[in-house]
């Protein structure tokens, strides 16, 4: 209809300027479309095929099709996508890229950006396709990896893989720094970088978190439940149980510093954790953090892993995506009661596995490498086994912060009351993390260390 309106008014420059073509996921008109443009290539130009190319991932119903059309609406290009697996863990696989043969050079190459746009925003972690090998360099120049030559319809075809480096870019946007920032500044031998610090000479143990000022200033009841729920997680990773809270907060006027307080309020009570202290200014730019001090005689160690241990994640899959943080942080602990809060705070230290970490704001595999790190090894994760809740992709709940998870490391069993807990990876004698498929390959996740404080 654009098009017509253009004309009608006379603005030939726009139509001009239209681009040649554009890409939308295809409707069932497009879909037959897309399916008769591969007959034409596959079965008739190429000869790959006897009289169709289809197969069972065009009856899969989870497949994506891509379709590219001309400025008349003609499809003149597509390209499917969709999991490789029964249950959607984040492996996805492409396949049939077909451009009609008049419109051969940029439709294709931005068929399979727009397939990997597609793929990311999905939550998808593995992404891969079987293209014919005389297609590699396309596919080389558009970034993606070789993995291995395969054969397709009797013809020679390359495994190729995108990289997806979202698990990477999350752990150098949050934790990267840290290593050259603190050199030197803080840390207790045996636990550097860990969640909490015991304090020397003492059974205390000290964590502090601040609260992003942007949370703070868009959703300040949350914001205040989270610096109670940061920190207690904190001391619950180290064994601790904690004992009372400190907060420092700033905020415009007394009306928005009670929102942020009533959150903090809510929270404190709801983990029995009491607020001893603080200090709260007026009339400044929102600014919340909060210090939690507990007990623990022999506070567990987030270093204290060795290659060959089992890796377990202890994480609550109730609740769902806090509202306008979806696919980000995951809210299962407003809907508890205070026993069952409880119960996951005292988790670790009834275990008291060899080594413990709570998911940071590095997501689950990004702490993992965090624990890695300090233990002075590697870890291998295997994706379908993770704990994780229906509806969240295998992307977003590796790189979210969760209302609750542990990582542990060793012999031990997690009973933590309505968390679900299983065995998911082990550590490994080389560096970084990888994640680990049902098929037994590996990708890559993190390449090396996370925080750069090195060893604990």
């Amino acid at each position: 209809m654009m098009p017509d309106v253009l004309a009608l008014l006379g603005d030939s420059a726009t139509l001009a300027r239209r681009p040649a073509f554009h890409i939308e996921p295809a409707d069932a008109a497009a879909v037959r479309a897309y399916h008769a443009l591969r007959t034409e290539v596959f079965v008739h130009e190429q000869g790959l095929f006897e009289g169709h190319d289809l197969d069972d991932r065009d009856d899969e119903p989870r497949t994506v099709v891509l379709v590219a059309r001309d400025r008349e609406g003609t499809v003149i290009g597509g390209v499917r996508l969709g999991p490789a697996t029964a249950e959607d863990i984040g492996w996805w696989l492409g396949g049939r890229l077909v451009v009609h043969p008049a419109c051969r050079g940029r439709v294709g190459p931005a068929l399979v950006r727009a397939a990997c746009a597609h793929a990311e925003n999905a939550g998808v972690l593995r992404f891969e396709a079987t293209v014919q090998a005389r297609n590699e360099g396309l596919f080389t120049r558009l970034g993606w990896d070789r993995v291995r030559p395969v054969t397709v319809a009797d013809t020679p075809h390359v495994l190729m893989r995108y990289p997806i480096g979202r698990i990477a870019a999350l752990a150098r946007a949050t934790k990267s720094d840290l290593g050259p920032l603190l050199s030197g500044l803080t840390g207790v031998p045996g636990f550097v970088g860990d969640d909490g610090v015991p304090v020397p000479g003492s059974d205390v143990v000290a964590a502090c978190d601040a609260i992003l000022p942007s949370m703070v200033e868009r959703d300040p009841d949350w914001a205040g439940w989270c610096s109670v729920l940061v920190n207690v997680n904190d001391l619950a990773a180290m064994g601790a149980e904690p004992v009372g809270l400190l907060d420092a907060l700033g905020a415009r006027d007394a009306s928005f510093a009670s929102r942020v307080l009533g959150g903090l309020r809510r929270a404190s009570q709801a983990y029995g954790v009491p607020v001893l202290g603080g200090h709260t200014q007026l009339g400044v730019p929102a600014s919340l953090a909060v210090t939690a001090l507990g007990r623990a005689d022999s506070p567990v160690p987030g270093g204290g892993g060795r290659p060959g241990q089992r890796v377990r994640l202890t994480a609550d899959l109730g609740g769902r995506w806090r509202p306008g943080y979806a696919g980000r942080q995951w809210d299962s602990t407003t809907s508890r009661r205070t026993p069952e809060l409880r119960a996951m705070l005292t988790a670790v230290a009834r275990a008291r596995p060899a080594a413990a970490k709570d998911v940071s704001m590095a997501g689950i595999a990004g702490t993992l490498g965090m624990l890695a790190e300090a233990s002075g090894c590697g870890a291998v994760l295997d994706v379908a086994a993770v704990p994780r809740p229906r509806g969240a992709s295998a992307g977003d709940w590796l790189t979210c912060f969760p209302g609750y998870a542990m990582l542990t490391t060793g012999p031990h069993e997690l009973d933590a009351g309505p968390a679900v807990s299983a065995e998911c990876g082990e550590l490994v004698a080389r560096r970084g993390v990888a994640l680990r498929w049902p098929d037994g390959e590996q990708t890559q996740a993190i390449a090396a260390g996370v925080t750069g404080l090195g060893t604990s």
